[in-house]
């Protein structure tokens, strides 16, 4: 219930549209109750053509004589409009009964229609939340999450709490309400009658409460299943080429058929389970039902305790109450069900995001003198990737860092921008720690250029402005300066060609390119470089580092290269090894050394 409750909390917003519900529900429950009892006048009609009509108006005599009053007084209403003749009080009696559930289907289907907009709005706030939980949480969150297992979650998971916990709000107050006016009806026609029969129902509440039982077991297990295919999936189209490539088909679809399989016998279990559920509800129902036959038939036949008419309206009224019983049951299943798509849901929901702006965050504007690390120390997960490393970046300088992969050099750009914190040390801004910067406004100061250039399924123009509201001519300024408007304006489209998933559609240049320029549009007062010339042919990449160069002038850049003719013109040039700085110094310096740099240098010359 505590998963339930949380969930709850998403209808508030929308507690106008509870609240209608909750009146026709009742509308509902009454009229259903009513649509029985006014039976009795039709089979009394029907049954009992010579009884002596109601003359006079019934006096009402309590509560226990409710039932009697009510089909006297509908008896003698009908004696006042039809008189004797028999034909017209059948007609009216019908007419009655067709409007009684007429109102009461029309009661339910209104009551239905505004729960709609509290289940849709609460399934579109969840979903909205869990999409901005999964932007803010850090980085290093999904480091160890599944992207597939997340997509589940926001997917399926949030469906499944719709036609679990959701679908319990429909019958929140309109089976229970049911139920009591029923029940109250059945008490007044016979007492005993219905104490015989509750004595069956416990009993038959027992056995369906332990079917159950290990629905929620079984529904974790299902959707876990889910998210894992649905990341291997998500792999598998991000590394098509290489999986063809390395004629590797087989390995996968070994691996996706083995989920998939797994899932069948997980989904088996859980449905047979849930489909036992209405059958045995359904049993142990007709077998109340034919308690409520022996006994109620002796009642009328042999104790002559109750009317004919009196005992038909009752069991129709004992059928009304099985319905809103299944539902129950079946709602009650459905929460076991839905508790594990609701713990997965609330996992992320509440994870703490431990990078969250700490309150009266500073935000920051421009950049006026240096970017300073302080003895930094970080690991990703045992062993330390950066140890007590420090370099100071004055305003309008280049300094470049180079090293074997693993060394480091990428983590400094990760730290910067804040996609991971610094386990000891410090980073500052113009001497304020970036931690009690808002994350926002230190990013302001930031551009970067990627190893890999992420590009999103949209136009050119739209992936180089990235939700800038700028002119296009801005854009092919910024695209000129990254050696990009030629081949644009080559394309049938040109800037407002779209291009593709992850830009499929172009080449590992084009879009290296195109990430380029979508910093230089940015035009930020620091400017991080991580391998940004890497997928580039030779010609491209120094028509781009010109680019670059210039772009670079006056502006605060660090630059992440293995390619060092891009990095010679650096005022300082740090090399890594492990996590610590070797040697520093600017390119002829470097080389003077005959160190590592010095090794680096000749390898590519060669």
């Amino acid at each position: 219930m505590d998963y339930f409750k949380k969930i709850i909390r998403y209808a508030i917003p929308y507690k106008k549209f509870g609240y209608l519900n909750i009146l026709f529900n009742i509308l509902y429950a009454l009229f259903s109750t009513i649509s029985f009892l006014v039976l009795m006048p039709l089979l009394e009609v029907i049954f009992k053509p010579d009884k002596a009509p109601i003359t006079t108006q019934p006096t009402f005599e309590g509560i226990t004589k409710l039932i009697d009053f009510f089909k006297d007084t509908m008896s003698y209403e009908i004696h006042i409009i039809a008189g004797d003749d028999k034909s017209q009080a059948l007609i009216m009696v019908v007419a009655l009964v067709i409007v009684t559930f007429f109102l009461k289907n029309i009661f339910n289907y209104l009551a239905m229609f505004f729960i709609t907009f509290l289940r849709n709005g609460v399934l579109k706030d969840i979903r909205n939340d869990l999409y901005k939980k999964t932007v803010e949480l850090p980085i290093s969150f999904f480091s160890e999450k599944r992207k597939g297992d997340v997509m589940a979650r926001i997917g399926t998971d949030v469906l499944e709490i719709q036609h679990s916990f959701l679908s319990v709000l429909e019958m929140l107050v309109r089976e229970p309400l049911t139920i009591i006016f029923t029940l109250a009806a059945m008490i007044m026609i016979s007492l005993k009658l219905t104490v015989f029969v509750f004595i069956f129902i416990p009993i038959s509440g027992f056995l369906i409460s332990l079917i159950g039982k290990s629905l929620k077991r079984q529904s974790d297990k299902v959707q876990k299943e889910q998210g894992y295919f649905l990341s291997l999936l998500e792999e598998t189209l991000g590394g098509l080429r290489i999986i063809k490539a390395f004629n590797n088909e087989e390995h996968f679809n070994d691996k996706f058929s083995n989920s998939t399989s797994r899932f069948y016998h997980f989904s088996n279990k859980l449905l047979n389970r849930t489909n036992l559920a209405s059958p045995t509800s359904e049993f142990l129902g007709i077998a109340v039902i034919a308690v409520l036959l022996w006994y109620g038939g002796k009642l009328v036949l042999i104790d002559h305790t109750l009317d004919g008419e009196a005992f038909i309206a009752y069991m129709g009224l004992a059928y009304n109450i099985l319905t809103p019983a299944k539902a129950i049951s079946k709602a009650s299943y459905n929460v076991k069900k839905g508790n594990a798509a609701a713990e997965r849901v609330l996992e992320i929901l509440e994870t703490k995001n431990l990078q969250k702006d700490i309150e009266n965050a500073t935000v920051k504007k421009g950049f006026e003198k240096e970017v300073k690390f302080e003895n930094i120390w970080f690991k990703y997960e045992d062993d330390y990737v950066l140890k007590d490393f420090s370099l100071t970046i004055p305003k309008g300088k280049t300094v470049a860092l180079v090293g074997q992969s693993g060394s480091g050099k990428s983590t400094i750009a990760n730290l910067i921008t804040r996609f991971y914190d610094v386990n000891k040390g410090k980073i500052t801004i113009d001497g304020i720690h970036i931690n009690t910067l808002t994350k926002k406004s230190l990013r302001e100061q930031l551009g970067m250029v990627t190893q890999d250039a992420i590009l999103f399924h949209d136009s050119i123009a739209n992936n180089i402005a990235f939700g800038k509201d700028v002119t296009e001519e801005e854009i092919i300024k910024a695209a000129k300066i990254a050696n990009a408007h030629e081949f644009i304006s080559e394309l049938p489209n040109g800037y407002h060609t779209n291009i593709g998933d992850g830009g499929g559609k172009l080449s590992g240049g084009q879009k290296q390119r195109i990430s380029i320029a979508r910093a230089v549009l940015k035009n930020p007062p620091i400017m991080i470089l991580d391998e940004a010339t890497s997928a580039l042919d030779t010609e491209s990449e120094q028509l781009v580092q010109k680019a670059l160069e210039k772009m670079m002038e006056n502006r605060t850049s660090i630059v992440i290269a293995h390619r060092l003719s891009t990095i010679q013109k650096a005022d300082l040039i740090l090399v890594l090894r492990k996590g610590e700085i070797v040697e520093q110094g600017k390119h002829e310096e470097l080389l003077d050394l005959k160190g590592d740099y010095y090794k680096f240098v000749n390898m590519q010359s060669f």
